[in-house]
């Protein structure tokens, strides 16, 4: 207990059992509304999903998680090819918020994937709508341009992988 002129005031530490019994700082977040579209569309495109999700575990217990995880044989020899998957749906009320909180997701696992799965490269999987109306608009277009982001677009109705862009 402390006290100013005019005020008293009390200091507590913060009691995790406080928090509801489903609160986990841990939990895996909700699947994306293109989650099992984009899963189907890598399948049929000859990928083998290998972690859905793909968990990245970091110190002290926490942990991250990219929605897929998966790989294809190449020619003999390449031998196999890793990626990651985080699939997005832009389904905010901005373009550019979705955007931002998109790129820096999709930055920060990417370091993140360097240190705990160097084999796998990490692609964000939107529609062909969402690359046209923001991929393809000056700031999301600069993201592909200087490296910073790859993409995998898909069709959602025909389940299918339509463009890779490294």
């Amino acid at each position: 207990m402390w006290r100013s002129r005019d005020r008293e005031f009390s200091v507590r530490a913060i009691d995790r059992s406080e928090e509801p019994a489903s609160y986990n700082r841990n939990t895996m977040p909700a699947r994306d509304t293109y989650h099992q579209t984009v899963k189907n569309a890598l399948i049929k495109d000859g990928w083998t999903i290998t972690h859905d999700p793909l968990r990245i575990r970091l110190a002290r217990g926490r942990n991250l998680f990219v929605d897929l995880g998966a790989e294809r044989m190449l020619a003999a020899e390449r031998g196999t090819e890793k990626i990651a998957v985080e699939i997005k749906s832009f389904i905010g009320a901005s373009d550019m918020k979705d955007l931002e909180q998109a790129a820096g997701q999709f930055v920060l696992y990417e370091g993140l994937l360097k240190r705990y799965y160097p084999e796998h490269l990490l692609f964000l999987a939107v529609t062909a709508n969402i690359k046209h109306r923001v991929f393809e608009e000056e700031a999301g277009q600069s993201l592909i341009e200087d490296g910073i982001i790859r993409l995998v677009t898909f069709d959602p109705v025909e389940e299918a992988i339509e463009q890779w862009i490294r």
